[in-house]
């Protein structure tokens, strides 16, 4: 059973699912979740080994995918950005009955040449014992710019002096999270893939694999944002996404 966290009521509209990147929680779109609420229920997901969901001994697309399909109870949007938009497109492959409509935050159906490794290093050299504040953590983890000690920090529980986050398993598993699933399914249904426009994660010549396996798919791009499309422009991210769902 994962964590979540509820925004608005349930009404005629389907619900929309979110679902967080790599080192991410729900937390992290409450923002983007009440702005989404004022006409549907929103949910958004801790993703296994994330939050304050279960710790398993994998983090495949395929073990996220069925995660969130046992979630699920009635045929509902998809919002997934970066190894959530991994998750999502593999949820929506393997039970497209349960997604109505999908939209994907950043990111490919590929496999990326870089890694994430480095950032975990950081979080297990911190020495959880003397934390005594965020500041404080943000202060041991060097090496690495303000923004994602910033972002990285908020997944360290204070109280319990531990991170939230199954860090061994992520490490072990990182070839797979920079990967993607080999699939033969294709979702017909609408799709939306949303991009920063100063973001390199998808490219010109992903295309043809986003649309060979997502044929109904519309693209945004989002100028001035990067990566963190959401948190950096979230009212032109709320807007392109109100705009999909109420077409």
């Amino acid at each position: 059973m994962l964590n979540f966290v509820e925004h608005g009521e349930d009404t005629d509209h389907p619900p929309l699912l979110i679902l967080h990147g790599l080192f991410g929680s729900a937390r992290n779109w409450n923002t983007i979740g009440k702005l989404l609420s004022i006409d549907r229920k929103v949910i958004a997901y801790d993703l296994r080994n994330h939050g304050s969901s279960p710790w398993y001994k994998s983090n495949s697309y395929l073990d996220l995918a069925n995660d969130i399909a046992n979630m699920i109870n009635q045929p509902s949007d998809i919002l997934g950005h970066s190894m959530g938009g991994k998750a999502a497109m593999v949820l929506a492959l393997k039970y497209p009955h349960l997604v109505n409509r999908l939209i994907i935050g950043d990111i490919a159906p590929i496999t990326y040449s870089h890694t994430q490794l480095p950032l975990i290093e950081v979080m297990l050299r911190v020495k959880p014992e003397y934390v005594i504040s965020r500041k404080g953590l943000a202060e041991q983890m060097t090496g690495i710019s303000s923004e994602l000690r910033s972002f990285l920090t908020q997944s360290f529980d204070l109280k319990e002096k531990r991170w939230r986050l199954n860090l061994p398993i992520l490490k072990s598993e990182m070839a797979k999270i920079m990967g993607f699933p080999k699939v033969t399914e294709e979702f017909f249904k609408s799709t939306l893939f949303i991009t920063g426009a100063d973001s390199e994660y998808v490219l010109p010549e992903h295309k043809g694999k986003i649309m060979k396996l997502f044929p109904k798919t519309k693209f945004v791009k989002i100028p001035g944002a990067g990566h963190w499309l959401h948190a950096e422009k979230p009212h032109a991210f709320e807007l392109a996404v109100k705009t999909f769902l109420n077409l």
